[in-house]
């Protein structure tokens, strides 16, 4: 029988933190010596129709638990979702109506299903308990939490200062989703490291119930297609992970080359440093095209990955780029350069300021990846970098 401790390394493995390792111990031994398996608790607002990529990090961490034979909640906020997460808001969201709640609600379950063991799956959802909490129950979860401690949020600070509304619905939001926590009597509840104000708030609200309070998991946030921010539908820089596979993996190549060491940590547990050093000793384009099929094929298997591929071989490959054009010479190759000076560097372009334009407007295109004006890339000769709509250049040692 495997020890408890190195059960516990193998769940922190991989997390950004845990709250507490020694707690989650405990829990383990007790579940180990009744023979219950505990109750892991992942919440998810349906406020879209498509689970994304950066959900899954959380999820393979929760298919960890169910291998241990634990039971894991797929908690559906039906009633939080229609109020929207306040977290990293600058202002309300708006209000979903229920049949946009639901019908996001069932996308969500079959989605989760192709990742996680449905045998040991429970599906609930908030409404069960929230939608016939009285007011007098409500007035009791409200005492449990003060405007003081609402108000340390960053998102809700920063929008006091600045005057911008907080609407009193809106600070409801942390107590039900730790009313959640206290209805499910859950042992573990699992977020990203957005969701520490909310799962922190959950183990006060249990603590106030007589409950052992939960171990909270949180996860790291992959970041979106954009390179910069996290991975968000409201963003628009996500991949739905039941998108086809060819538009699936033409995202998955159009992200910056410097994210793939972590997309390949984050998604696959694979070591960061030895991708980080590929990207310096081969093509970023070849290496970017091993992780996407990578992706697409955990979703729709390696035929329809292999395919994917080969059709967006086949669509690179038309694209109408010039035979002949100005050969750049490169400080090396490959080279980490930011995108600004690359551009600034190219011949017939006057300025950085007018390098910084093209950059803003989405007019540079390196190979088949659109540049930000953030980002750094990796380049090497053979590639080749389009700004405007003409101008092309292909680099060379």
């Amino acid at each position: 029988m495997e020890d408890i401790a190195n059960i516990v390394d193998r769940l922190v493995d991989g997390t950004d933190d845990v709250v507490s390792p020694e707690l989650l111990a405990q829990k383990l031994e007790k579940s180990r010596n009744t023979g219950i398996p505990l109750t892991v608790k992942l919440g998810v607002d349906p406020t879209a129709p498509d689970i994304h990529l950066g959900h899954t990090v959380v999820m393979e961490k929760l298919r960890q638990f169910q291998e241990l034979g634990h039971v894991v909640v797929f908690l559906i906020g039906d009633m939080t979702g229609r109020i929207g997460d306040p977290t990293d808001r600058a202002a309300t969201r708006k209000q979903l109506s229920k049949d946009d709640v639901d019908q996001f609600a069932r996308t969500y379950i079959e989605q989760a299903k192709s990742i996680l063991q449905s045998q040991r799956l429970q599906v609930r959802y908030n409404s069960e308990w929230l939608q016939s909490l009285q007011l007098a129950n409500l007035i009791d979860l409200l005492s449990h939490l003060t405007l003081a401690r609402i108000l340390e949020r960053d998102d809700f600070h920063k929008r006091f200062d600045e005057h911008v509304p907080i609407h009193l619905h809106e600070l409801l939001y942390p107590l039900m989703q730790g009313y959640d926590s206290v209805a499910l009597k859950a042992d573990v509840e699992l977020g990203g490291t957005d969701q520490r104000f909310n799962i922190m708030t959950a183990r006060q609200v249990q603590e106030a119930y007589g409950l052992e309070p939960e171990v909270g998991i949180f996860m790291p946030l992959l970041e979106g297609t954009d390179g910069i921010r996290k991975m968000s539908k409201s963003q628009g820089n996500h991949i739905g992970i039941s998108e086809p596979a060819s538009d699936m993996y033409g995202k998955v190549m159009s992200i910056p080359d410097g994210l793939i060491p972590r997309w390949a940590h984050l998604l696959f547990g694979l070591d960061p440093e030895h991708w980080k050093l590929r990207l310096t000793e081969e093509n970023p384009r070849d290496v970017k095209a091993e992780l996407a099929l990578r992706i697409v094929g955990r979703f729709w298997g390696e035929e329809a990955a292999h395919t994917a591929s080969e059709e967006f071989s086949r669509t690179f490959s038309q694209r109408e780029v010039p035979s002949e054009m100005p050969a750049v010479r490169l400080v090396k190759s490959p080279w980490e350069v930011s995108a600004i000076e690359l551009v600034a560097n190219l011949p017939h372009i006057a300025s950085r300021q007018e390098a910084r334009r093209f950059l803003q407007q989405g007019a540079v295109v390196l190979n088949d990846q659109r540049l930000t004006l953030e980002q750094r890339v990796v380049v090497a000769a053979g590639d080749w970098i389009r700004v405007g709509r003409r101008r092309y250049y292909r680099l060379e040692e």
